[in-house]
């Protein structure tokens, strides 16, 4: 059984980073490379700290994993060295811990016991313990291909590449059915290869999974555009059945400030796309931060992530901006009590490279250099106000002070709006609803039989951890389509959401 007194004998420690100065030089992940032996000891240290709760709400789906990761039992695993077995466990649950280890931000952890109170020394470090399972199942050749023995005959066709589509491919194909993953990038991955940095993860991490995808009989389009390059009518001629895991790409923009009309203002992902186009050899990128004054608007995660891609480029500045007031540094019971996901300050390693954060504040109006080109921001502190019968909220500023900072390149990193417009949807029949997603019934078939329906495209803009969620789940649900049952894992339910105060 679990050490019930680890938590006592050790603290939380976070893996350790390269120095700021190398992280700014290179696209490299931002840990620093460690030796295997000291590795190992040092998680195996941190993992002792989980007690194996009698209730572990760190692999609940309301409260912490949509998974179901069976996080106590993997934990206890490395704390006695045994990985084999660890990697079975967290392989058991999750297609990609790789990609959940190093990008997910891990309700899991938000809703571990250590976190009811900051004596408790922090929560369990599980992505941490997570992250180095899943490294040395690949160090170890303990990952390998697991190849259908049967096939079904029957045909699915997953549109889109990113987690949730490529979580649905690999179920199902492991089940014995003839899967096509089409893709309209030049190269697979959806966002976790156009969106997410360098520095976040290596696309080398992504490609090692690809591989082992094709392996298995998984096969892969790229550059085709379904409703357009592939017709909906020879798509549904060919194919028993269809998965649409397409994302929620449309950006959202904001056209009521003045000057918006200016050159120089992006959405975020126009500058991140390119980026990483560079970074993967394809010629330098024509939304570069170098040598400009940066402002990024938006807190969220896209923001950090043009952040710390900006100050890579080599901006002179890099600012980003919150309308909200600075988060406290600790959990408010009031307002996000244990296990729910807290609102707290989440800085990024990003933060911590260069540049600047400034809360409360929203730009009243983009400067023009007199020849169409963006030049200054316009500041206003401001406070947000929630109309408590509508629930809608309203920007106003705290006073009439204006402050002016330079700015020659502006991202806009203020969310998602949902799918984009785009001419698969109108060939099979569906409609957005007003989030701008796809609905779908309990067994996540949209209302055109035979077409299911996961991932961001589903429940919006999310986290990858709902997207692998989301894909074994539709998988599940195809697998019953095609065959009548199904011994394939259902985490999640297209109803479920996770736990939060209203």
């Amino acid at each position: 059984m679990a050490d019930p007194n680890g938590f006592l004998k050790h603290r939380r420690e976070e893996p350790k980073k390269r120095s700021t100065e190398d992280r700014l030089a290179s696209w490299g992940e931002v840990y620093a490379e460690a030796d295997a032996v000291e590795r190992a000891e040092a998680v195996r240290t941190q993992a002792s700290r989980c007690m194996d709760c009698g209730i572990p709400f760190c692999h609940s789906g309301a409260s912490g994993c949509p998974l179901g990761n069976l996080i106590p039992e993997w934990n206890d695993l490395v704390r006695v060295g045994d990985w084999a077995a660890a990697s079975d466990r967290l392989h058991a649950t999750n297609n990609f811990p790789e990609f959940t280890g190093k990008l997910c931000p891990a309700p899991c952890e938000s809703g571990c016991v250590l976190a009811i109170s900051p004596q408790a020394g922090g929560a369990v470090a599980i992505k941490r313990v997570e992250e180095a399972i899943a490294a040395r199942s690949w160090a170890s050749g303990s990952v390998q291909p697991q190849v259908a023995e049967v096939s079904s005959g029957q045909r699915v066709a997953v549109v889109g590449s990113g987690p949730a589509g490529l979580a649905a491919a690999q179920q199902l194909t492991r089940a014995g059915h003839e899967v096509t993953v089409f893709e309209r990038d030049d190269r697979l991955g959806g966002l976790l290869r156009y969106g997410i940095p360098e520095f976040k993860m290596e696309k080398k991490v992504l490609d090692r999974r690809l591989a082992q995808l094709r392996k298995e009989g998984t096969k892969f389009v790229t550059g085709c555009e379904v409703g357009v390059d592939l017709t909906v009518a020879d798509l549904r001629a060919q194919y028993d059945a269809v998965v649409l895991a397409v994302g929620a790409l449309r950006g959202r923009d904001d056209r009521t400030t003045p000057g918006r009309e200016l050159s120089g203002i992006h959405l975020a992902m126009e500058h991140l796309v390119p980026a990483n186009r560079a970074v993967e050899g394809d010629g330098p990128s024509p939304i570069d931060a170098k040598g400009r004054h940066v402002v990024i608007i938006g807190g969220g995660d896209t923001g950090a992530d043009s952040y710390g891609t900006a100050t890579r480029q080599g901006a002179l500045s890099v600012t980003q901006l919150d309308q909200y007031p600075i988060p406290p540094a600790d959990r408010d019971d009031e307002r996000s009590p244990w296990p729910t996901w807290p609102y707290i300050l989440r800085t990024y390693p990003a933060h911590e490279e260069a540049g600047e954060r400034r809360f409360g504040v929203a730009v009243r109006r983009f400067v023009d250099d007199g020849e169409g080109n963006v030049a200054a921001i316009e500041l206003q502190q401001v406070r947000v106000h929630k109309d408590p019968e509508t629930g809608r909220r309203e920007v106003r500023p705290v006073n009439d002070e204006v402050e002016t900072l330079p700015a020659d390149l502006v991202l806009l990193a203020i969310g998602f709006e949902g799918v984009e417009e785009m001419p698969l949807l109108a060939g099979l029949g569906l409609s957005l609803t007003r989030r701008g997603t796809l609905s779908c019934g309990a067994d996540w078939q949209t209302e055109t039989p035979g077409v299911f329906v996961c991932g961001d495209a589903h429940r919006g803009a999310s986290l990858v951890v709902w997207a692998i969620a989301e894909g074994r789940s539709v998988a599940h649900a195809v697998d019953s389509y095609l065959t009548g049952a199904s011994d394939l894992p259902a985490p999640v339910h297209p109803t479920a959401l996770p736990l939060a105060v209203l």
